[in-house]
């Protein structure tokens, strides 16, 4: 385990964008903590954990990368940590290797083994906040809304006893439907979605719609999901703001807790979302979960 203290240094963020972070206590880290094995393959997570009182509650921060890159290794949300909560940044199989549902099996088993392994990790793990950026804020928002969902709950992991449900959901930029991501998209995004979807579920949306569907948050929302914040740029040119004005028609349409963001000017990603201003907004959503 490894100890530092962050006070204004500079992180890379998912996007290689210079973030700034201003943790005000010391953290601990912990690498490469295994949470499940696939031959002599495994998954694992960074845990951050503040030295000082820690909240009762735990993050969990899925990285982006349209589904096929990234890694666990870049955060750009460590400032989440200044109100005393734990982080975890949780590795999934990525599109070239698995397609979906894999990620999504892989990241609700991370979080079974957060719960099980509570004690030994210095946790407080029942509630789970979950964070994410562009792929990865579909896969958070995916996952927040499909708690206990038979078919995208997996067998991953050695704990299926233990719950993977989740109390709060933050989504940067991320997809909500896949059957109308396309139609919304402007030439670039084509030129990015396409592909990625390929990976990702294995064809084009029209022609494996079920498993379009499995994989679109919209599709699963109902009266018993967690409080949902979306930040989203009104100039993305990779993933529609249209995305998360669905999600949110859902979520108004059940009279569920959501919060909606757009960051004006904002395009895909970027040290602008992880500013002072936006930082600030998500810290005040988790307060307020209850």
């Amino acid at each position: 385990m490894m100890r530092f203290r962050m006070i204004g240094v500079v992180l890379w963020g998912v996007f290689g964008i210079a973030v700034s972070t201003s943790v005000a206590d010391d953290w601990n880290v912990e690498k490469d903590i295994v949470f499940a094995t696939f031959g002599e393959s495994t998954l694992a997570f960074d845990l951050y954990t503040p030295t000082g009182k820690t909240r009762d509650g735990v993050i969990v921060w899925i990285h982006g990368g349209a589904w096929r890159s990234g890694s666990k290794e870049k955060v750009p949300v460590l400032d989440l940590m200044k109100q005393g909560w734990a982080l975890a940044s949780v590795d999934y199989r990525l599109s070239r290797t698995a397609r979906f549902p894999a990620q999504i099996h892989d990241i609700k088993a991370a979080i079974r083994y957060l719960r099980a392994h509570q004690d030994r990790l210095s946790l407080k793990a029942e509630r789970v906040f979950i964070v994410g950026a562009s792929a990865g804020g579909h896969l958070a928002a995916l996952a927040g809304v499909t708690n206990g969902h038979p078919e995208l709950e997996g067998t991953v992991g050695e704990h299926l006893d233990a719950s993977s449900d989740i109390q709060g959901v933050i989504s940067l930029f991320g997809a909500s439907n896949l059957t109308t991501i396309l139609d919304q998209s402007t030439p670039h995004g084509l030129s990015v979605r396409v592909p990625a979807l390929d990976l990702f579920i294995g064809g084009h949306p029209d022609d494996v719609t079920e498993v379009a569907r499995l994989a679109s948050p919209v599709f699963h929302v109902d009266q018993d999901d967690p409080p949902l914040l979306m930040i989203h740029g009104d100039q993305d040119p990779q993933m529609p703001i249209n995305q998360s004005i669905e999600l949110l028609g859902k979520y108004e349409s059940l009279g569920l807790e959501v919060d909606f963001a757009p960051l004006y000017g904002g395009k895909h990603g970027g040290a602008p979302f992880y500013d002072e201003t936006r930082m600030e907004r998500m810290l005040k959503f988790l307060s307020a979960v209850r």
